[in-house]
């Protein structure tokens, strides 16, 4: 057992503090990126300013062969960026490969001081968290670094679900969760070969008509609606994330061409309360800076009932629907959001700034 007084203490002799609370930075979209393809790393400095997270990618979609390449290529990018606003990222080789020590140990100690989070892949429970734990408080010890690294954890698997919010509660580094729904359909042996999104074959239809005799038409043709193959786990993470204090977040939508079908993903996790999602190309980073962007017109609302209620207790008519502390409550949600956004987005801030409250500039 651990004594709770000692869950913020550092895990090594001279490592930086562990945080108390995750910073909240905006981070809609996080883009992938090969650091071992030239061209690639070629866009990144471009890029800066113009997402939220860069992520250099050192595990799927790197060949085995490559994987050296990709992690000397990260250096040397954390090296001779400067990120400015944008947060700089890295997913690391899964745990039972022959290639994660040597990610960490290289990378800590040559752009620790650049990393703001690593993302660990199938990560199964605690443990997973508390072996990269202790050796980045020994690595940042080594390296003299003055604040910790954040871990992520990616749901790829039934246990890692399993075990949810044990995952959450590892660390103070915990940083928030996405959903990998390629690794986690396999791992559950769901039949969909999708990465990420729907299925049309899973869906309800509605019941069958019947004709001017009474008789049930069973031949008849029936309307259908697709169903989100990804609600449980979604809203699943998004409670354990929201009960630690940290964020959940949407994984890959795999069809590019599909950027209607990816907004509408990405639209239902963040009406679920996920704060962004993951970019696989350049198009799906407007997508996501779109959708995980409060709209004008909520924010509007939002502003609209806070003024309303003032001091928060009671209940007004607004527009003929009743609105009470909860409503005030989810409102601030919004608005401090959209807050967040305006200080590092300038067009989302002109928007926010020209909205109108009973004749006033809020």
């Amino acid at each position: 057992m651990r004594s709770a007084k000692d869950f913020f203490a550092p895990l090594a002799v001279g490592a930086p503090a562990p945080v108390r609370e995750v910073p909240a930075r905006p981070s809609r979209a996080l883009h992938f990126f090969d650091p071992g393809n030239p061209k690639m790393a070629a866009k990144v400095p471009d890029m800066v300013g113009k997402v939220d997270v860069l992520l250099g990618n050192l595990e799927d979609a790197v060949k085995a062969e490559n994987k050296e390449t990709a992690r000397a290529g990260l250096v040397k990018i954390g090296q001779e960026t400067d990120f400015g606003p944008t947060q700089f990222w890295t997913r690391i080789n899964s745990l039972d490969s022959p290639w994660v020590l040597d990610d960490l140990t290289t990378l800590v100690p040559a752009i620790g001081d650049k990393l703001d989070v690593i993302m660990v892949p199938k990560v199964q429970g605690a443990e997973d968290i508390h072996y990269v734990d202790r050796i980045l408080a020994q690595l940042e010890a080594k390296a003299g670094l003055t604040r910790p690294i954040l871990i992520h954890a990616i749901l790829e698997t039934a246990r890692g679900v399993a075990n949810i919010e044990e995952i959450c509660a590892a660390s103070p580094r915990m940083q928030g969760l996405s959903l990998g729904p390629a690794d986690l359909a396999a791992d559950r042996r769901m039949k969909t070969t999708r990465v990420g999104g729907g299925h049309p074959g899973y869906l309800v239809r509605a019941d069958a008509p019947k004709n001017a005799s009474g008789e049930t038409q069973y031949d008849a043709e029936r309307t259908t609606y697709q169903q989100d193959l990804w609600h449980y786990t979604i809203a699943r993470m998004v409670d354990a994330c929201a009960m630690h204090g940290i964020y959940p977040y949407y994984g890959p939508f795999g069809d590019i061409t599909d950027v209607v079908a990816c907004e509408d993903q990405f639209r239902n996790a963040f009406l679920l309360g996920c704060v962004g999602a993951w970019s696989l190309h350049p198009k799906q980073i407007a997508i996501a800076n779109r959708v995980f962007s409060p709209s004008v017109e909520d924010v509007t609302h939002a502003r609209r009932v806070i003024a309303a209620m003032g001091d928060g207790t009671g209940a007004v008519m607004l527009d003929g629907k009743m609105e009470d502390d909860a409503s005030v409550k989810q409102c601030q949600v919004m608005v401090a959001l959209a807050e967040e956004l305006a200080a590092i987005d300038p067009e989302l801030k002109k928007s926010y700034d020209a909205i109108q409250v009973d004749g006033e500039v809020a």
